[in-house]
């Protein structure tokens, strides 16, 4: 329920605007730009998460539809939240052209946002710190988020003016693009809110056509199992196999929807070094890939959201790059993964070696391996 209050909001009490000193201090932080939003009043958005869930366009992040009523509203999440403070970070810039790489068979694309020390590092500790300057100068209580929580940030964000949530439900900011984080603070003092973004994407719709596996049956909707990002980082299990060959050679994320975007022309990149990208994942040779087992895995990509997803789902997606990319170099590593500790390994690289090698090398192949396979979705890739 809101809770009433007769108390005026803060920036009203000071002849400096409050926002303004808010958004000096936030700058000082790392953070492109800041928006405040009250929490009472805010529209439910659970009518449209729940109408998603029921569609089933979650997949299996199970743990979106165990939480549609903490996502609701702020105030299920903390009752005595009275605003919402947003920040942005920004990670890429004008320059960035994620779409260059997509004819290097020989590569793997990751995810811009991903060639990076992982956000939840960078931005937590700054948010903490803006947090700490917040308390200190209104005497609220205050609690950060960043997208760990059951808090629809996305929504927030435009009601504080920082964006719009475009066609591809990313959200869009005429300053800053959309190479940018967010992170939330909700704090139990009203403060005065800024005036909530509109929709500026007119008639363009440039996402919605460039998407490789028509992941947006409507404008503004997203259905997440077809979605790239979604099948290569949240998806534990196969990939179906009429999508595999869309995926092309991006082994962790997708970022065609954001690259077309025409706002992205004003976006800068991050001033935070640890933003910086990490040449050794800055779309790494598929050869380098096919061999890491487990421990070479977490060392390569420790500090980096791609350690999350696990050795296995990456090497399923490595796998699916090896098979687009049909280059005869990469089947004797291919050929190595059949016999793969891991069925979700094992099923990929079956895939992988009948888009490279020599159809009658592979059918013989088969008929030797097929009868000592004991999963039944290894099983299902050697019989198709």
């Amino acid at each position: 329920m809101p809770i009433p209050t007769s108390e005026p909001p803060i920036s009203s009490k000071r002849s400096t605007s409050f926002a303004a000193r808010l958004a000096i201090e936030a700058q000082r932080q790392g953070f492109a730009a800041s928006g405040i939003t009250a929490i009472e009043g805010l529209p439910a958005v659970g009518e449209r998460l729940a109408q998603f869930i029921a569609l089933g366009r979650q997949g299996d992040m199970d743990w979106l539809a165990d939480t549609v009523e903490r996502r609701s509203h702020p105030h299920a999440l903390w009752p005595e939240a009275r605003s919402a403070v947003l920040v942005t970070m920004q990670y890429g810039g004008a320059d960035d052209d994620p779409l260059s790489a997509i004819d290097d068979f020989d590569r793997g694309i990751i995810s811009l946002y991903a060639k990076r020390r992982d956000y939840h590092d960078v931005l937590k500790g700054r948010l903490k710190h803006l947090a700490g300057w917040l308390q200190r100068e209104t005497g609220g209580d205050v609690k950060v988020f960043v997208d760990t929580a059951p808090l629809m940030e996305k929504p927030l964000a435009m009601a504080a003016g920082l964006g719009w949530q475009g066609r591809h439900t990313n959200l869009v900011s005429r300053a800053q693009g959309s190479w940018f984080l967010l992170g939330a603070i909700l704090t139990t003092v009203v403060l005065a809110p800024d005036t909530p973004e509109i929709d500026h994407c007119g008639s363009c719709r440039r996402c919605l056509d460039i998407c490789p596996t028509d992941a947006f049956p409507a404008p503004y909707q997203l259905d997440a199992r077809r979605c790239i990002s979604y099948l290569t980082i949240e998806h534990k299990g196969h990939i179906a196999r009429d999508l595999r060959r869309a995926v092309g050679n991006r082994i962790f994320g997708c970022d065609d929807c954001l690259a077309v975007c025409p706002w992205n022309k004003f976006a800068q990149h991050a001033a935070d070094q640890r933003f910086a990208v990490r040449e050794e994942i800055d779309n790494p040779p598929l050869a380098d890939l096919l061999g890491l087992d487990d421990a070479a895995f977490r060392a390569r990509f420790a500090g980096t959201p791609i350690k999350r997803t696990g050795r296995d789902r990456f090497l399923r997606n490595v796998l699916i790059a090896a098979g687009n990319a049909r280059q005869v170099t990469l089947l004797p590593q291919v050929t190595a993964l059949l016999d793969d500790p891991s069925p979700l390994v094992r099923a990929m690289a079956v895939w992988a070696l009948a888009s490279i090698g020599d159809a009658e090398a592979v059918r013989e192949t088969a008929e030797r391996r097929l009868p000592s396979e004991t999963d039944p979705d290894v099983r299902r890739e050697w019989q198709e």
